[in-house]
């Protein structure tokens, strides 16, 4: 199972709360993936589609749980679903879809009339999600309707995709009461709102109360954490290791040059000896040149003695560049 089905699964399984804060994870559902379609005679159908097992199982529960109504539950081979079943699930009865209708805020004030999902509803201001822990499960619901995260051992990216700017606002403005830097984009037919730093992720599982899951996340951050602080060392002593080898070389490439060209007497005694100690150790740390000479000399000193042997060797090669002109 992916990383995203098992937050999903982790949040289908979740003991109910509050009923206030149920009836606040059921409206996320229907309006994220409801309908209500109405008779000639003014009869009431509500309905929901999902190519979710989770959703499907928690809607219904949530449903039976909160309201104690039937709930019809039909499902169909899809083609085009991931798992090629497609959950419908329908209150049928009058007056168990006005008793939700009702409650979900989605019955205009005047009892007879119904707020369309698309456009007339206000969640924003709604008393449903005026508490924090309401607002939690509404996120619950929307994560489980329009929601997905990436494997964090891939990359870290979180998103709620929603075929209404409407409903994307909507999950922004809750997220963004929680303090969370949620931004939003649209892709092809979608509206999505997304979070692509590790840490807002975190807190998104955080609120939704998707504790497992964060557990598995917080482990997988802290293992790449230290695999790329390893990576980082490894790569900055490699780095210090084909510098100090390629200055070696240099030095020794110039010590022969002088040596081959004028000859080691027309050195001061002590680049004489610095020459002579690095010919003989090439693999040898300036601490261990140092080291070598008599009397010994720091590594500072070693430095000074091997640059000046270097400014030598490039000042008789451009006296020969210029003989070699004229």
């Amino acid at each position: 199972m992916s990383f995203s089905g098992t937050v999903k699964e982790e949040l289908a399984r979740q003991k109910l709360g509050a009923r206030h804060c149920q009836i606040a994870e059921i409206t996320a559902i229907i309006s994220m993936c409801g309908g209500i379609s109405v008779s000639k005679n003014d009869r009431f159908l509500l309905k929901i589609q999902t190519e979710n097992l989770f959703v499907a199982r928690k809607y219904f529960t949530l449903l039976q749980k909160t309201f104690n109504i039937e709930v019809e539950l039909s499902i169909r081979q899809h083609h085009g679903s991931k798992n090629g079943r497609m959950y419908h699930l329908y209150v049928k009865k009058q007056e168990d879809v006005l008793q939700i209708l009702r409650a979900t805020g989605l019955m205009k004030p005047d009892g007879e009339s119904y707020m369309d999902l698309a456009d007339d509803f206000e969640l924003a201001d709604s008393e449903l999600i005026r508490r924090t822990c309401c607002k939690r499960a509404f996120l619950r619901g929307a994560f489980l309707v329009t929601g997905s995260v990436s494997n964090p051992e891939k990359f870290y990216h979180l998103e709620f995709a929603c075929a209404s700017e409407y409903r994307a606002r909507q999950i922004q403005q809750v997220l963004h009461s929680f303090q969370i830097d949620a931004r939003m984009v649209q892709r092809k037919k979608y509206h999505v709102v997304y979070i692509k730093e590790g840490d807002g992720i975190v807190d998104v599982l955080n609120i939704m109360e998707a504790h497992q899951a964060l557990m598995e996340l917080e482990n997988i951050r802290i293992l790449k954490d230290m695999r790329n602080s390893l990576n980082r060392k490894v790569n900055c002593e490699t780095a210090n290791i084909y510098k100090t080898v390629n200055a070696a070389v240099k030095q020794i490439e110039d010590i022969r040059y002088i040596r081959d060209t004028i000859g080691f007497g027309e050195l001061s005694e002590g680049l004489a000896d610095m020459a002579e100690v690095r010919l003989a150790n090439p693999d040898a740390t300036l601490k261990e040149l140092g080291m070598l000479l008599n009397p010994q000399v720091g590594k500072s000193g070693v430095n000074h003695r091997l640059r000046k042997l270097s400014e030598i060797a490039d000042g008789l090669r451009g006296c020969k560049e210029e003989k070699h002109y004229d």
